[in-house]
């Protein structure tokens, strides 16, 4: 059975600063260590056939809280429809307050790992 829905916990370190990702001067969780932890997130929610993965294809968010490093943060994904290969999520993001720190839509498509490699120049 296809679960709907998705949560998982990190506490941010060091090198998903802004500083460290170069997206701002500040020692503070980086928007894109924010949507790689979206997608992670709403990844886990989708069940692959054999030699099929899942690419990230849009994703709207809003970073919404800056959080320290030390920060726990919990990122829950939820399916909000499936078209054929194409799956659509709402996820957000909160702190240990339970603060939004940031909330998204994104969509993700399933792809044949070989046909899709096989089309990289």
């Amino acid at each position: 059975m296809q679960h709907t829905s998705f949560s998982q916990t990190i506490q941010v370190t060091d090198s998903q600063t802004a500083a460290q990702f170069g997206s701002g001067l500040l020692p503070v969780f980086a928007t894109p260590a924010l949507i790689a932890l979206m997608e992670n997130t709403a990844m886990q929610l989708i069940t692959l056939p054999a030699g099929s993965s899942s690419v990230g294809i849009s994703i709207n968010m809003q970073h919404l809280k800056a959080s320290p490093v030390g920060a726990h943060i919990e990122c829950s994904a939820t399916v909000t429809s499936i078209e054929g290969r194409k799956y659509t999520f709402e996820i957000i993001a909160t702190d240990s307050s339970m603060d939004i720190v940031g909330k998204a839509i994104h969509e993700r498509v399933v792809v044949d790992i070989e046909k899709f490699m096989s089309k990289l120049g």
